[in-house]
């Protein structure tokens, strides 16, 4: 099964994805991951890539894309992936469907988890982290505001840059222009599940897995 997810930051497609990867028993593929790996390994495309992140560059489409037929082609993959992170464009949108088709996967699904930008602002923004543990937290799950329920540090809570609101809404801003798009290209071309992702976290799951056929 190749599944490719799409969402806003913050409508929660990381969690899904590493949830769908356990049940379904195949690898969830992270853009950034892959890049770092490939980076560390030395290989021959993760060098190119290292070369351009020192110098404070994007990755090139292509590289980016090469890095990924590398990974789903790999014997890990062979029954299947989640791709997260990629395409964020058209152009790699294009650069996807042509992997595709080279590797002979005909049958992708698409996952689209959607939620209002009001609803994503409210939920990244009351997001803390803990400088103590790295515990990512929310405010509306807290009984103290002040005291990490990981590690029970007192005084560590804080909120990341990302986190806060005229970021999200440039990042929002971003995703609906470059991003959302995507998704119109893929109808026609693959099965999509549009799924509420303001839904409680274990109901977007279920509802998931059951457009999926999986119980």
């Amino acid at each position: 099964m190749e599944i490719i997810i799409f969402g806003a930051p913050g409508v929660g497609k990381g969690t899904q994805a590493k949830i769908i990867s356990q049940k379904l028993e195949i690898p969830h593929i992270s853009t950034g991951d892959i890049l770092r790996e490939a980076i560390k390994n030395e290989t021959e495309l993760g060098k190119k890539a290292k070369e351009i992140v020192q110098k404070g560059d994007l990755v090139p489409d292509d590289i980016m894309g090469g890095l990924i037929k590398d990974t789903i082609s790999s014997e890990e993959c062979k029954n299947g992936f989640i791709l997260d992170g990629f395409p964020r464009t058209l152009p790699q949108a294009e650069i996807l469907t042509n992997i595709f088709n080279e590797l002979g996967f005909e049958n992708p699904i698409v996952i689209k988890l959607s939620a209002d930008d009001d609803v994503i602002i409210k939920r990244l923004s009351s997001r803390r982290v803990c400088s103590n543990c790295g515990y990512i937290t929310n405010l509306s799950e807290l009984k103290d505001p002040d005291t990490c329920p990981n590690c029970g540090a007192k005084g560590t809570l804080y909120q990341r840059d990302d986190d806060k609101e005229e970021v999200i809404k440039n990042r929002l801003k971003i995703f609906h222009e470059s991003t959302a798009p995507v998704i119109e290209y893929y109808k026609g071309k693959a099965k999509i599940l549009d799924i509420d992702g303001a839904l409680p976290m274990d109901e977007v799951t279920r509802q998931i897995m059951e457009g999926l056929g999986v119980n």
